[in-house]
Formats: structure tokens, C-alpha cells, sequence
């Protein structure tokens, strides 16, 4: 059974053969179909026909997006398929946008790969032949999982180090100790912000060991660019809590449990990540030995500036940095409630407070699954903080706050205007509702009415 884009790639493969062209499948498409994955997008390097002759052919039957077409690319409007010219770039200046880039529809299939990031990635393949065209050994690299970078023009651009990364924590790949010497010389100071965080995105957000792609940066000593994340190395822990070791190793393990917990929602799964990636920078900056021996981290929770450097570092959005800075400043929280059998007044408090239950939930689990000591002391602390799950489900928590039930038109319909009456009033009944006074809208009025004839 084909897909859809695989019964278009073949229909343009046709047309273009036809006219004496030869359209081949490159890059990730190749790879994911050999990994058996599934493939959700194809790129056509089209060989032997001009740009404009390629475009003729084409628009006969698909229409087309030109917005690349300088640069020898075209997109299928209706498909994730994008047309190009095979091409050469060179380096000829500062950042990503320093190349030029020429396209030559003869250059030969060596030629045209070389430009490409790790060999896994610069393998091609004939739809209409079946051949696999693999001048770079991939294939055999992709057997052994192995990144390995296809020539000295990875260098020309620093972005390829965080792909490996986002790769190893998607793949499981490991990495050739040539590539990985390589990585080590190159820097990502001519990077952009908004560049640096797509990748980290598909580390976190695709990646189900983003672990790995941590470790790489510590291997290729890429984690200077994190302080934040270098701090944890060695950062020590009590090992009668945390037998797994230094807080750098907890967090890998946290980030690992917080993937498996993801819901395939874009802005929920990316504030998990990352809260689960900050939960514990401030260990860093409070961590003490005691003269007993014992090391206690009091207060880590509460100390948010490494958070805010990292995710303001490289993410333009104006309410991510809070969102993540609430869940961690929260995540000892739950087991406070939990220990103390807690009212339903502080569960809500601490929703007024943290907004999504769920979440801090997610991250007190993914916390809780990064530290070692064995089946049975896990699946006691998971008991408790089902626990905690289901009361605020039972309160009706669990994805929003408390809303007012009384409201300022319930004033208005009473006579109060709008001011400063109106206001204490309607504060005086928001704390009541959360001291569990009503629960209702009816109840509530009733409320109103007790306070209006008291006042």
C-alpha cells in the first residue's frame, strides 16, 4: 500500500524521467525509510533538466510554491515534497546565511552529497529503479548507528553539532570519534537564538533519549556553552536520595522519564521538557556539605535565575520562561500536600499558583522515575503522587485553576458598581470559594447575599 506522497514522488519521477531527467529521493527520507520509520516528508533532487524545465513539467499536474526557486528549490503547495537542483554551496561569510550557493544539474551524486551533514543522511534513492545510491558508506554507518560527518565542509556550518545532538537523542546514534574531534573545534557564538532552539526542540520534543544527545555535548565538550548544564557535572547529591549519583546524571534521567510522558501537544510537551531539563539547576548555586557529612540542596527550588538565562537565551517566547520557571519553582510542592494529607483549600492554592496540575504532576513524575534506588521505593513514591493526581482530578484541577464563581455582574445585578466595593467584594467571595465556603454558583449567591445583608 503506497502513500500519498510516495504515489507522487513516483508520478513526478515519471514525468521527469520522461524527459530525460532523473528525479532522486535524498537526505532524511532516505534514512527514515531504511530505519522503517515513518517518513512524513520527501526531497527530490532532480538531475539532467534545467530549474524551468523541471517547473514546466511539473506544474502540468502539481502546483507549485516558488519562494526558493533562486535557490534552485521548489515545494509541492498540497505535499510535503520539495523539488530541487542538486547544488554546491561555499562558505563566503559570518553565519548561516554566508554561503553561495550554485546549482549545476550535472554534478555527479558524490558531488552533489558532499555537501550534506553525517552520511546516514547523504545516502539517495531511485524511486522508480529501487536502486540505493550510498557514495558515503551510509547505509553501513545507519547499521552500526553511527554519525559520522561526510567531509571537511561540516565545519562551514556549527548548527550541524546540535543536530547530531537532536539526532543522537531520536536515534540512539552514537558518534565517530572523528566526528566527534571535529565537533569539539567548532563554536556556536555565530549561531542564532532562534536557529539554536529549533534544535533543541526536536531533541526534546522528538527525541525519546534526549539523554544521549546531552552526553554527546559533554563528549565534544560543547556543554561549555551551557553553564547552566555544566554546573550539574559533579554537583554532588545525599546518595541516600539520589543513589544515582551527581545531579547531571538525575537530570538525564528526569529529561528520559519526561519523554515518555509527552501528550503530542506541541506547547504543553515543550514546557515539560524543559522544566524537566531546569528542575534542579539551582543545586548548583546551594548545594552544601555539612560538617556531618550529609550534602542537603534546601531551597533549590526556589532559585530561577539559571532557568530564566537558559530558556531567555534562546527562545523568543514571552510566556515560556514563566511557564517552566512556575513548574519548577513548584516541583517539591506535591509531596508537601501529600505528606501532610493537605485541605482541599492548599490543592487549590497551589493550582491558583502553579495553573496546570497536570504538568507539575508530569514533572514530580519524571522526577521522581530519574532517581535510582530500585522497584520497590519507586512504585511507593508513584502510589503517593497518584494520589495527588486524583484529588486534583476530583477537584477539577488538573489542566486550569479555579475559576470565580461569582462574578461582577452578580454584583451589578445587585446594585454595586463598578470600584473599589465591587472589588473587595468579589476578592472577599474568590476566598471563600477556595476555602471550600461554596462550590457552586448557587451556593455561592447564597454566599453574596449573606455577606450584602451583613455588610
Amino acid at each position: 500500500m503506497f502513500t500519498e506522497l510516495e504515489k507522487a514522488a513516483a508520478d513526478i519521477s515519471n514525468m521527469i524521467a520522461r524527459a530525460g531527467g532523473r528525479a532522486i529521493l535524498v537526505g532524511g527520507c532516505v534514512r527514515d525509510r531504511l530505519l522503517q520509520r515513518e517518513v512524513t516528508d520527501f526531497d527530490l533532487e532532480i538531475y539532467h533538466l534545467s530549474l524551468d524545465k523541471i517547473r514546466s513539467i511539473i506544474e502540468k499536474k502539481y502546483p507549485l510554491d516558488l519562494v526558493g526557486a533562486s535557490f534552485g528549490v521548489m515545494k509541492l503547495r498540497h505535499l510535503n515534497i520539495d523539488i530541487a537542483l542538486p547544488r554546491l554551496e561555499n562558505k563566503t561569510g559570518y553565519g548561516h546565511r554566508g554561503f553561495m550557493v550554485q546549482s549545476d544539474q550535472n554534478l555527479s551524486f558524490a558531488q552533489a552529497s558532499a555537501r550534506r551533514d553525517f552520511t546516514v543522511n547523504a545516502m539517495m534513492f531511485d524511486p522508480l529503479s529501487g536502486e540505493l545510491i550510498d557514495p558515503w558508506n551510509g547505509k553501513s554507518d545507519l547499521e552500526k548507528g553511527i554519525l559520522r560527518h561526510v567531509s571537511p565542509h561540516f565545519s562551514e556550518d556549527p548548527l550541524r553539532v546540535l543536530r547530531g545532538m537532536q539526532f543522537a537523542g531520536r536515534f540512539g546514534f552514537s558518534f565517530a570519534e572523528e566526528t566527534v574531534a571535529l565537533c569539539a573545534e567548532l563554536s556556536q557564538e555565530e549561531l542564532s537564538g532562534e536557529r539554536i532552539a529549533g534544535e533543541w526542540e526536536k531533541l526534546l520534543l522528538q527525541g525519546g533519549k534526549p539523554s544521549l544527545g546531552l552526553r554527546f555535548l559533554r563528549e565534544c565538550n560543547w556543554i561549555r556553552f551551557y553553564p547552566e548544564l555544566a554546573a550539574l557535572i559533579g554537583c554532588p547529591q545525599n546518595p541516600q536520595w539520589h543513589p544515582e549519583g551527581d545531579v547531571w546524571e538525575h537530570t538525564l534521567r528526569t529529561l528520559d522519564a519526561a519523554a515518555a510522558l509527552r501528550k503530542n501537544c506541541r506547547d504543553d510537551d515543550l514546557v515539560l521538557m524543559l522544566a524537566a531539563l531546569c528542575h534542579d539547576f539551582g543545586k548548583a548555586d546551594c548545594t552544601v556539605i555539612e560538617p556531618d557529612g550529609r550534602i542537603t540542596s534546601c531551597g533549590h527550588d526556589t532559585l530561577l535565575d539559571g532557568t530564566y538565562s537558559f530558556i531567555k537565551r534562546y527562545w523568543n517566547k514571552n510566556s515560556l520562561p514563566d511557564a517552566v520557571a512556575t513548574l519548577v519553582s513548584h516541583h517539591m510542592h506535591p509531596w508537601q500536600l501529600i505528606r501532610n494529607s493537605s485541605s482541599d483549600k492548599a490543592y487549590r492554592k497551589l493550582a491558583l499558583a502553579v495553573k496546570r496540575m497536570d504538568l507539575l504532576a508530569d514533572l514530580v513524575e519524571s522526577d521522581v522515575r530519574g532517581i535510582g534506588g530500585g522497584e520497590e521505593v519507586l512504585q511507593k513514591k508513584l502510589t503517593m503522587l497518584e494520589k495527588f493526581r486524583e484529588h486534583t482530578i476530583k477537584l477539577s484541577l488538573e489542566s486550569a485553576p479555579p475559576e470565580p464563581l461569582i462574578k461582577g455582574r452578580h454584583l451589578l445585578e445587585r446594585g454595586i458598581p463598578p470600584g473599589r466595593e465591587m472589588g473587595e467584594l468579589l476578592r472577599r467571595c474568590f476566598a471563600a470559594q477556595i476555602d471550600g465556603e461554596f462550590s457552586d454558583i448557587e451556593s455561592g449567591l447564597l454566599y453574596l447575599e449573606r455577606i450584602l445583608c451583613g455588610k
